[in-house]
């Protein structure tokens, strides 16, 4: 392993020894902020708990236009069921995996701490040849990028921002797409179950998730909609009421995990564990090529909760019926960027809490009003259904300017570097490039990274060998601003 990549990861392991989930970054923001009085380098954190640390240019170089380096201190906390990791105070533990880094069961935490890494391991390098530099450590990212959000024109300086979030070795990014959350709110009522009926818990699992932009066309199942599906068959069969459902944790991740505890007839078990078992087929059928270890289990609950009531059976329709209703995929791609997902929706939570059957959906679009017409799909969905709904956490697109003199230049420097040109293109899903770029519309901005699969999903690693590859591009990037 080169000495820059060791070096690097050691940061990275010390960034992973302090939880940071979204809205408890506090403890990382000090331990930054420490940091930096350690090396005497001056540094400014707003209200919302963003930092930028600024760091002089190399000798000769300080009139030359100032670069921010930025990078978001929050994660994705996800872990396997069986997991007993606690996000808010056990330390992710990484563990080599040929070339590939990986957690134990839990989310790696590469996005976005090896950008941090990165910028820290930068620091420690008084030789490199750079212009001005800040170093903005961004908080909340992955709820609706609301660190950047926060930030305040005067907070950074630079003329140009390479943001460290993109997640191929090799690919310069240089737009993403806009998006918006929607929460749906049914009212739903409830009525005690009779004293006869049997209670089943059905169980949609082994699911691989992921990140809900990056991941969407990769047909992954979603393990809201499987269980939707599952409990419509049930229903097809007998009497059936929901007593609790949940499924899903993060609104910007494909989820992988879905149940919900119902009532049946006890004389109709059987019937009901075999229809389960048949759906379980036709899934598997349907997923075989990207879904090797789904499953969907039904079974009878042996000490089913005190005064246990159910949502009534007209409800309990009613909600499996939106929830089926309700998109969840790619719905279009892009017509000008082979390849690129241009709209997509992501049926991310469903649960039930008090006297609501609640969803949250998560749209993406690099077309504003492709954006509006997925979400207005989803409006009209609900509505139908009776429920009411409230759009948050927007951001907006992020358009690709392939005329960019930072871009030039970035190509430039990886050809030389490399010896091919590198990949440019826009992705599907939200870059706080998009949020910092309406704050400072001047600013020129690519993002890049090392290689990272299947973020926002216990299955997430990064590839060892990319990590001194971005590391050599962006040092050849930074010093190639000085010329």
């Amino acid at each position: 392993m080169a000495v820059q990549t060791e070096k690097i990861l050691r940061y990275f392991e010390q960034i992973n020894a302090i939880p940071r989930c979204s809205k408890d970054e506090a403890r990382l923001g000090r331990w930054l902020q420490q940091w930096a009085r350690d090396r005497s380098l001056p540094f400014q954190a707003d209200s919302a708990g963003n930092l930028v640390i600024q760091l002089s240019a190399s000798p000769g170089h300080g009139h030359r236009p100032g670069v921010v380096l930025q990078g978001h201190m929050d994660m994705v906390c996800e872990k396997n069921p069986q997991s007993k990791h606690d996000f808010r105070n056990d330390p992710i533990v990484s563990r080599k995996d040929g070339d590939w880094l990986c957690a134990q069961g839990t989310t790696l935490g590469a996005d976005n701490g090896i950008a941090l890494a990165y910028m820290l391991a930068l620091a420690d390098q008084p030789e490199m040849v750079h212009p001005p530099l800040e170093l903005l450590f961004t908080v909340d990212e992955e709820t609706g990028l609301n660190g950047a959000k926060a930030l305040q024109p005067g907070f950074i300086s630079g003329r140009y921002l390479m943001n460290l979030d993109s997640e191929d070795e090799g690919i310069l990014t240089i737009g993403c797409a806009g998006g918006v959350d929607t929460e749906i709110r049914l009212t739903i009522r409830k009525e005690k179950i009779h004293p006869d009926a049997r209670l089943m818990q059905v169980v949609v699992g082994g699911l691989r998730g992921g990140h809900s932009g990056i991941d969407i066309h990769r047909h992954r199942a979603n393990a809201n909609k499987v269980l939707a599906r599952t409990l419509m068959r049930i229903r097809k069969e007998a009497a059936m009421g929901v007593v609790t459902m949940n499924g899903g944790c993060r609104k910007n991740a494909i989820p992988r995990d879905a149940q919900a505890l119902i009532w049946v007839n006890a004389h109709n078990e059987a019937l009901i564990i075999q229809a389960v078992a048949q759906m379980q087929a036709t899934i598997r059928a349907e997923f075989a090529a990207s879904e090797t270890d789904l499953f969907i289990h039904c079974v009878p609950v042996s000490e089913p909760p005190a005064e246990a009531s159910a949502l009534t059976q007209a409800d309990t329709d009613q909600a499996i019926r939106l929830l089926l209703g309700l998109p969840h995929g790619v719905a279009g791609m892009s017509p000008d960027l082979e390849g690129l997902v241009e709209t997509s929706s992501n049926v991310a939570t469903v649960d039930i809490k008090d006297q609501r059957f609640c969803v949250v959906t998560s749209q993406r679009s690099a077309i504003m009003s492709r954006l509006e017409e997925i979400t207005a799909t989803i409006h009209a969905v609900a509505e139908l259904a009776g429920a009411t709904t409230d759009d948050r956490d927007a951001y907006p697109a992020w358009p690709p300017n392939p005329d960019s003199a930072l871009l030039g230049l970035a190509q430039k420097c990886y050809h030389r570097l490399f010896g091919r040109e590198p990949v440019v293109q826009a992705m599907h899903a939200g870059l706080e490039c998009a949020v910092i770029g309406n704050i400072y519309p001047e600013m020129e901005m690519i993002s890049f990274g090392p290689t990272l699969c299947n973020p926002h999903s216990p299955d997430e690693r990064l590839y060892i060998p990319s990590i001194q590859k971005v590391w050599d591009f962006l040092v050849a990037l930074l010093k190639a601003t000085c010329e």
